[in-house]
């Protein structure tokens, strides 16, 4: 239970980090190639740094049996259903409650934490299994 809760606090730390790269990359293309294609680009980084990043730290000691490649596809396949989750919360929320249509960040702070739960749970459980000793 103890490491799984460290996880969960390593995913997060790297999620943020995730936001920053994905934010950054938006920035610094939104001028050149529009807001969707540059979102689409940025989207794409911090998939590629968070993958790097919890497969080294956060599930380090995890058996991987796939190659690398197919690793980051079910890793990338995974972050677009927990985006999906996190929009799909978010509409519902900002379309369900006047509260939310004022303060949207509640919105957003309810599908991040719905789309970060199903990604750590299906990369925990689909691509990063435990060794066993």
């Amino acid at each position: 239970m103890k490491s799984t809760i460290l996880e969960i606090f390593k995913f997060g730390v790297i999620g943020g980090i995730g936001f920053l790269v994905d934010a950054g990359v938006l920035y610094l293309l939104k001028d050149s190639l529009g807001l969707y294609f540059a979102r689409v680009i940025s989207f794409i980084c911090a998939v590629i740094a968070t993958w790097l990043l919890n497969r080294s730290i956060t599930f380090a000691k995890s058996k991987v049996t796939h190659r690398r490649s197919k690793e980051f596809a079910l890793y990338f396949l995974v972050m677009l259903v927990g985006g999906c989750i996190n929009i799909g919360c978010y509409v519902l929320m900002v379309n369900s409650s006047i509260l939310v249509r004022e303060y949207p960040i509640l919105g957003v702070a309810v599908g991040s934490l719905a789309g970060m739960i199903t990604n750590f749970t299906f990369s925990k459980k689909l691509i990063y299994k435990k060794q066993h000793s």
